[in-house]
């Protein structure tokens, strides 16, 4: 079957959401431009380390270019998008690899969101690879550096949204841990 490719050049909306409450919360990207709208199911820990990636790829983008491109260093907030996703909500596919790059030549972020592929036998999987116009579906999304810190903001923003505070200093807490900073050591 052939792959369907959800392309999107500069669209209107690249975001992250959930739906649900915090500790149940299913989280989609969405992406949208002319009335068109894709989302795509990934996993918290998927779009927190999306979200930081985009912050590395820009950061780096940015210096490597010493200044000299429409990067900003933080997130525009006339461009902050806190809209809940668009309906109707529906699932294209459950996000399995993603990909990021910087396009210096177009000063573009483009993202890539593959479909989670379940193991195949051997000879099939092989097959795959053999057929350009086989394997995964895909969200593509090209995005200005403007747009790719609005969306690592939100993204960042959502995933601490679901966590619970510390009792000392009310930052988010760590799956993995958090040394508060008021507590003198209190690890919770």
């Amino acid at each position: 079957m052939p792959r369907q490719v959800f392309f999107y050049d500069q669209p209107e909306r690249f975001v992250a959401g959930t739906v649900g409450q915090p500790g149940a919360r299913a989280f989609y990207l969405q992406a949208s431009a002319r009335g068109r709208i894709t989302s795509v199911l990934l996993e918290k820990t998927q779009v927190a380390a999306l979200a930081e990636r985009i912050e590395e790829v820009l950061d780096e983008a940015l210096r490597r270019s010493g200044g000299d491109t429409s990067i900003p260093a933080t997130a525009p907030n006339d461009l902050l998008d806190t809209a809940p996703l668009d309906l109707p909500l529906e699932q294209e596919f459950r996000v399995g690899t993603m990909a990021l790059a910087w396009d210096s030549a177009e000063s573009c972020l483009v993202v890539e969101a593959q479909a989670l592929v379940e193991e195949e036998e051997e000879d099939e999987t092989e097959a795959v690879f053999q057929d350009d116009d086989s394997g995964p579906d895909m969200l593509r999304v090209r995005l200005s550096g403007a747009m790719a810190r609005v969306f690592a903001k939100r993204a960042l923003d959502l995933v601490a949204a679901g966590r619970k505070p510390c009792p000392f200093c009310n930052l988010p807490l760590d799956p993995e841990g958090h040394l508060c900073p008021r507590a003198n050591g209190y690890r919770r």
